[in-house]
């Protein structure tokens, strides 16, 4: 798990930077606060506040790019995967039509993402003439 977000705001507690670890790994409040070693009204209690809010935001976030970099690095095989089941004659049409599809439509997305960001970049460059 990444480590905790410091150097925003107010310093968090001990017993809060271990309950916001909690709250990333358990499955329910309850468990995270028992985990945390607190009460589970105090944990409701620190939900109030901006800067608890604002850690625990900032470590699910982490959590996120986290996964979003592990699924960039496994594209290539996916792409692979996809290439070797739409080029093998023993798989069935319907797989290897499938495999084609995801194929088109991934590159197709590739393009119109490409387009947008080279259209935004020219509405940013407009706007600050």
């Amino acid at each position: 798990m990444p480590p905790l977000p410091s150097g925003h705001g107010q310093k968090l507690s001990r017993k809060q930077e271990q309950t916001i670890a909690a709250l990333l790994t358990c499955d329910s409040i309850a468990a995270a606060a028992a985990r945390g070693g607190v009460a589970e009204g105090t944990l409701y209690r620190w939900f109030k506040d901006s800067a608890f809010q604002e850690a625990y935001r900032a470590a699910r976030w982490q959590i996120v790019q986290h996964a979003i970099v592990q699924v960039q690095h496994a594209t290539g095989t996916a792409v692979q995967t996809l290439v070797a089941v739409m080029q093998d004659p023993e798989a069935t049409a319907s797989a290897r039509v499938s495999a084609a599809k995801a194929i088109l439509d991934t590159a197709l997305k590739g393009v119109e993402l490409e387009d947008l960001a080279a259209r935004i970049t020219a509405l940013e460059q407009q706007a600050t003439r």
